[in-house]
């Protein structure tokens, strides 16, 4: 197994967070465009935002294929072509001129985008021992926020400068560059012990998982989370567009510089995680996103931004606890168990924003934070179950 501090680990670490920051920076480019696409295609704003959730529908839903696949065929090949597929589409979306066009694209890249996500931390839990494995998730997370802040930059400055088809075009060729490196870097799975490809087995295994209430808990808490975390993003350009602030792209696209402290959350929370209890630590992350939205109530665009902060750690400091929590907790075929988290994540993720545009038509911003800490409350109240169900656990005789 690859131990902390090897040069495997390092290795395949670096790997793993390159892959995951290629894919969220194509995932979360169209982002800091929002308000561009509504003026230029006359859109409503709900359907503005249709430009990142297709994308994070379809990732989820191609979650159910590539987790169950990758426990037959391996991870490391997958991953690969998936990511590659992706990147291509990405060079195909600069050419096309309708907002119609632009969507099929992007729910097809979104299919090609969830190949390593789904398969990332299997991968890790079949080469890692476990204290590898907490520190691993928290520095791929990372790679996670560090892709969403690149992606959404280079659509903010590159759109500025010259088009939004340009910033495709100038992404598409830049990850290219790092999907080969990508592949020069991860070493071949060496533990990997293929299953036979058997759709009831699969369908099996997925509804073992759900029936597994440690793991449903952390799965409701990663989605829940993020139909909060990325929505709230998605209204807070509307808000930092429209007077008095008048945001373009650009500065719009240096708002998610605020995922910067999410990285940093990621990173420590492995280290937290030896220190407490994980499902504690998905309970502070949840206090704390609360916090972030209530801060950003203030009517200084530095209350926004600081609150934005806040909730950025937050999220990213829980999404690390629940995800390798789930690893942890699935005692087989763990791809589809990490998957099927990672489909309640982005399912959260392309759903929050039908949800959150009820309470923005009627209330605007404010009515966007009341019905953030609604669901906040319910992944608090699931977390405090886990960790009573943690404590029990680990009371009981060995």
């Amino acid at each position: 197994m690859i131990d902390p501090g090897s040069s495997a680990f390092w290795r395949a670490t670096l790997a793993l967070c390159l892959g995951s920051f290629l894919v969220f920076a194509n995932v979360y480019i169209t982002q800091p465009l929002m308000p561009l696409f509504r003026e230029l295609f006359q859109l409503s704003s709900l359907q503005a935002t249709f430009s990142l959730s297709l994308t994070t529908l379809s990732l989820g839903l191609s979650l159910l294929v590539y987790g169950p696949l990758s426990d037959a065929l391996g991870r490391r090949r997958i991953m690969i072509v998936t990511l590659m597929a992706a990147v291509l589409v990405t060079g195909l979306i600069s050419l096309v001129e309708s907002y119609a066009a632009l969507l099929w694209l992007r729910i097809l890249q979104g299919f090609f985008l969830g190949g390593l996500p789904a398969i990332a931390i299997a991968y890790m839990g079949d080469e890692f021992s476990r204290k590898a494995l907490l520190l691993a998730v928290g520095f791929y997370i990372s790679g996670n926020s560090l892709g969403g802040i690149a992606g959404r930059l280079f659509g903010g400055i590159l759109t500025d400068l010259s088009s939004w088809q340009l910033a495709f075009a100038a992404l598409s060729l830049i990850s290219v560059v790092g999907v080969l490196l990508f592949a020069w870097l991860l070493p071949p799975s060496r533990h990997f012990e293929p299953k036979p490809l058997r759709p009831r087995t699969m369908a099996q295994d997925l509804l073992g998982h759900l029936a597994n209430p440690l793991l449903l808990a952390a799965y409701l808490i990663g989605g829940l989370n993020f139909f909060i975390f990325a929505n709230q993003y998605s209204f807070v350009t509307y808000v930092l567009a429209e007077a008095p602030y008048n945001l373009p792209p650009t500065w719009l696209g240096m708002l998610f510089l605020t995922y910067l402290s999410g990285t940093l959350g990621s990173a420590v929370s492995g280290r937290v995680a030896q220190q407490l209890p994980q499902a504690q630590c998905m309970l502070i992350g949840i206090l704390i996103m609360m916090l972030g939205s209530l801060t950003t109530l203030g009517d200084s665009l530095s209350a926004i931004i600081g609150g934005l902060l806040i909730n950025s750690f937050g999220f990213f400091f829980c999404h690390s606890m629940a995800s390798s929590w789930v690893n942890r907790n699935a005692h087989k075929a763990r791809a589809s168990a990490s998957s099927l988290y990672l489909v309640f994540y982005y399912l959260g993720a392309s759903s929050g924003g039908f949800y959150l545009n009820l309470f923005w038509t009627r209330w605007h911003w404010p009515g966007v934070i009341g019905g953030s800490l609604l669901i906040l409350s319910i992944t608090a109240a699931a977390a405090i179950w886990l960790l009573r169900q943690e404590r029990a656990l680990s009371a009981q005789p060995v």
